[in-house]
């Protein structure tokens, strides 16, 4: 399989603070990969790296077969999908969803004077539709609910049909219903062949959408466990990755996990 992410001994550093530490993490085709961590571990940060929007402080990091700081990083870019919450605080309020969807084609947030085809504008509807948004099309951005906007900004991080998909707590702030409903769209998109190489980050395992193959634990900016899904997500390597004792349940395609009684007995203040 060829490596579409390709990072090694990547530290980052902001001042004194170290946020990377010497992390490898290798992505293959046809992979669709979970980042899993407590706050403050490095996930975004990782993502950031992986979308060219950060350069390591050392190490090295290959992108879709280029390596960061060897080539045009605004060529790179359109070949990589990304939602995130910063992202989305870019787009104007007043961004009708049908333009928030099609500006992606150019890297924009925000349409000016761009020209855009009839095939692009089907696309973008098509894509609106797979998401079970696309009555929102005429809609200001700034009107929809958290849930409506999560799915428009994965929508529209898919609008230059890219060869990675990285999203970033695509779940964060949504109520029970948005994210299962968020959680079925993106176990169909992992499911179609078609799709391409996705990395989701997130701070819970009942977000883990059936049909992801791939878990990396992110401990204090180190890799603390990496692999299939069903070997890495043991009550162990949890329990270490969050510092909390931790019972971990599977069934029906889905992941749960729990603190157990004495883990929560001990953390009771006492009196």
């Amino acid at each position: 399989m060829t490596d579409v992410l390709d990072l090694q001994s990547v530290t980052v550093r902001r001042g004194a603070t170290t946020i990377l530490d010497g992390l490898m993490f290798r992505v293959a085709e046809g992979e669709r990969w979970v980042v899993l961590g407590r706050n403050g571990a490095g996930k975004t940060s990782l993502l950031q790296v992986c979308s060219g929007r950060m350069h390591p402080t050392s190490g090295t990091a290959h992108l879709l077969g280029e390596r960061l700081g060897g080539v045009d990083v605004f060529e790179l870019r359109p070949r990589i999908g990304l939602s995130s919450e910063a992202l989305a605080d870019r787009i104007p309020s007043g961004e009708t969803v049908l333009d928030v969807v099609l500006t992606a084609s150019y890297g924009y947030t925000g349409r000016w004077r761009e020209q855009y085809e009839e095939q692009d504008e089907d696309r973008a509807r098509r894509l609106l539709e797979a998401f079970d948004v696309a009555a929102l099309a005429s809609r200001y951005f700034g009107t929809l609910s958290e849930g409506e906007r999560k799915r428009v900004q994965i929508a529209r991080a898919l609008m230059s049909d890219p060869e990675l998909l990285l999203l970033d707590e695509p779940a964060a702030g949504l109520d029970l219903g948005g994210r299962e409903e968020l959680v079925a769209a993106l176990a169909e998109l992992a499911r179609d062949p078609r799709s391409p190489v996705i990395v989701l980050v997130t701070h819970h395992v009942e977000e883990i959408p059936p049909g992801f193959t791939h878990l990396l634990l992110l401990k204090d900016g180190r890799a603390h466990a990496a692999g299939p899904v069903e070997e890495v997500l043991t009550a162990d390597n949890l329990s270490s990755t969050f510092g909390l004792p931790l019972a971990v349940q599977h069934g029906g395609g889905r992941w749960a996990a729990r603190a157990l009684p004495a883990a929560l007995a001990g953390a009771r203040p006492s009196r």
